[in-house]
């Protein structure tokens, strides 16, 4: 039987609130958990106003003194709960929180990664554009990442998610080391194809493109 997700585009939003939005799906399906009772799984899409956001990893050696750097050119600084290390947030890049328990795909934790990994690969292929894995996790075009994949995991519940670059100003990376890898780059749908490719018409490809790799049904909230 296939496994019921709702689906919410939360727009343009600040990040602080996207944390706290993942936080109350995560505690809702706790919650239902300790009951015995259902709460669909949930996908979150938005797009967020220039943030750098630090993952548990993140070795910046000054903290403090980087993070006024980054604040100098306009962009909110977030240290969070998630894997990898320091990348950057922006309009013109999907985002996605898929707030799932792993327990209702019967899937552990590196099969989902797998599994986001592949749903951004055969998006990627619509448009002509040859996404691959490396040794890093996420998406990459040669030795440039298209997708960045970090997650938090609390008991089974994901939280957190991708990144994928659409349509974004690539320039904010220059800043930074992303992901911590040094000697990669990054790029996007619209750098691949020459064309603007908007988070308007990747959105819903992006969703079936997760449906169809998880065996997941859309469903309306209750």
């Amino acid at each position: 039987m296939r496994v019921n997700v709702v689906v919410k585009d939360l727009g343009r939003i600040a990040y602080s609130e996207a944390l706290r939005v993942q936080f109350c799906h995560v505690q809702k399906q706790l919650e239902a958990r300790s009951h015995s009772s259902l709460v669909k799984n949930t996908i979150l899409l938005c797009e967020h106003p220039n943030v750098y956001t630090l993952g548990h990893r993140s070795s910046l050696r000054n903290i403090e003194d980087d993070q006024n750097r980054l604040e100098i050119l306009g962009a909110e600084v977030h240290k969070t709960k998630r894997g990898g290390q320091i990348t950057f947030h922006g309009p013109g890049q999907v985002v996605c929180y898929p707030i799932v328990d792993l327990r209702s795909l019967q899937i552990s934790l590196r099969t989902f990664v797998y599994g986001l990994e592949e749903s951004i690969i055969r998006l990627c292929l619509r448009y002509k554009v040859l996404g691959e894995r490396s040794p890093h996790t996420g998406v990459w075009v040669g030795d440039n990442k298209i997708c960045a994949i970090g997650l938090h995991v609390s008991r089974g519940i994901t939280s957190h998610g991708l990144a994928l670059n659409c349509d974004n100003d690539l320039s904010w990376f220059d800043h930074i080391v992303p992901c911590g890898i040094e000697g990669k780059g990054v790029t996007s749908l619209s750098q691949q194809t020459g064309t603007t490719v908007s988070t308007k018409e990747v959105k819903p490809l992006l969703i079936r493109s997760l449906l169809h790799q998880f065996d997941l049904q859309e469903a309306t909230e209750c």
